[in-house]
């Protein structure tokens, strides 16, 4: 960020931004995790372009576009199975819901899905798990299947089996295909499959080989059916961070369009440390292009004063972090209740709480910075862009960084809870 600053505050007072330009994208490649950033390839072009022609309104306007699309995706996900293969309870972990929630799914072993049944995400309302009726019962059959639950509003579609997948899946998996739509073959009640196999063979149980045994037996089954090299997810509903169900968050956000990848980042549940980072990494995408929107807005002369990065706006942006990262006030007394421990006491252990002892700052150096931030945006041009820039790439990342520590903490506290 330092040097994409730097080159900013060069291109612009020489009048000239071919190096910014340059610059541009080789520090956003080196930014985005692995799955992918918001960014479409047309966006980064033009933003590219925007930037060779010192066009700082269009960085702006393209930049906020990019940002409005990833914070307003709409997603929705179809989750198909027959009865008692964790259809529903896959939804609620998804959602981070417990099966006993208020807004939880139906959970049985019998059919409870008769009709496409939608369900908000409690935090993202814009984001629907469809619990889809079964292909295998007596209600449904595969041919008329897809037109009945309206296949083309779905983003994607898990297919979901606890032992076999069975013709009708395969089928389906065809017609999605077929259709320019993405599916997955997700096998759950893993974690029972390993219980049962270690008490019947105390002695030659090998968690590794019964799980490839798993994994075998589902690829040969659907390779039978038709289907083409098949990918198989191992997960269990109850543990989300054992098995494979960070491979398939992984495979779902460099599948997904860059502004719903996003949207996905953000709803998935802090599992390990792995998936809390891999949601910190694209925060840190989002925090690196609202620093480069204020560069271009405070280049002209006042806009920081209607634009600008203030304390209102920096307490709700901390307001975000901590829901991004199930650290709000409901999730945290939700947090308390599950680790039988006073509320009082973990808010005591969390930094990011106290959003005033993390601005506050009356040194002789702090107002003086401040002053010269102001004699700056009047007068706009590259100080000001410089100025306003770092302040809002330092103070997000302060913000974000705090409250993924925060999060670790909790997680490691519920994992302590979870062994005993």
């Amino acid at each position: 960020m330092d040097q994409f600053i730097s080159a900013f505050l060069k291109g612009a007072s020489e009048n000239s931004f071919q190096q910014l330009a340059k610059e541009f994208l080789p520090q956003y490649s080196a930014l985005i995790s692995k799955a992918g950033g918001m960014l479409s390839p047309e966006t980064l072009t033009g933003i590219h372009k925007a930037l060779q022609e010192g066009n700082l309104s269009d960085v702006m306007i393209q930049i906020q576009k990019a940002i409005s699309a990833a914070e307003n995706a709409i997603l929705e996900v179809a989750v198909i199975g027959q009865s008692g293969t964790g259809k529903s309870s896959s939804i609620n972990a998804l959602r981070g819901l417990g099966h006993e929630a208020d807004e939880s799914a139906d959970v049985g072993t019998v059919e409870t899905t008769m009709c496409k049944t939608p369900y908000q995400h409690p935090k993202y309302p814009k984001v629907i798990f469809w619990d889809l009726p079964g292909t295998g019962t007596p209600n449904f059959h595969a041919d008329a299947y897809l037109d009945q639950v309206g296949f083309a509003n779905y983003d994607f579609f898990i297919i979901i089996s606890s032992s076999r997948f069975s013709l009708n899946d395969a089928l389906l998996a065809q017609k999605i295909k077929d259709a320019g739509k993405k599916f997955y073959f997700v096998r759950t009640k893993v974690d029972s499959d390993l219980y049962n196999e270690q008490k019947a063979k105390p002695i030659a149980f090998k968690k590794e080989k019964v799980l490839q045994q798993i994994r075998d037996y589902c690829v040969t089954n659907l390779i039978k059916t038709g289907v083409t090299e098949p990918c198989i997810f191992l997960i269990s509903n109850l543990d989300l961070g054992a098995f494979d169900f960070p491979k398939l968050e992984e495979t779902l956000l460099k599948e997904l369009p860059g502004h719903k990848r996003h949207m996905f980042a953000l709803l998935l549940p802090n599992i390990s440390d792995a998936s809390i980072e891999l949601k910190k990494h694209f925060l840190r995408e989002k925090i690196w292009l609202e620093a480069l929107k204020s560069a271009a807005v405070s280049f002209i002369p006042f806009m920081t004063f209607f634009k600008g990065f203030d304390l209102p706006e920096q307490e709700q942006c901390l307001k975000d972090y901590r829901s991004y990262f199930g650290l709000d006030d409901q999730s945290i007394k939700e947090i308390a209740e599950k680790l039988g421990a006073p509320l009082a006491d973990i808010k005591g252990e969390l930094k990011c709480l106290d959003f005033w002892s993390l601005v506050k700052d009356n040194s002789i150096i702090a107002q003086a910075t401040s002053a010269a931030e102001a004699f700056c945006a009047v007068k706009g041009g590259p100080e000001s862009s410089a100025f306003q820039a770092l302040k809002v790439y330092y103070r997000r990342t302060q913000f974000l960084n705090i409250v993924v520590d925060d999060a670790k903490h909790l997680l490691r506290k519920i994992e302590t809870v979870n062994v005993a």
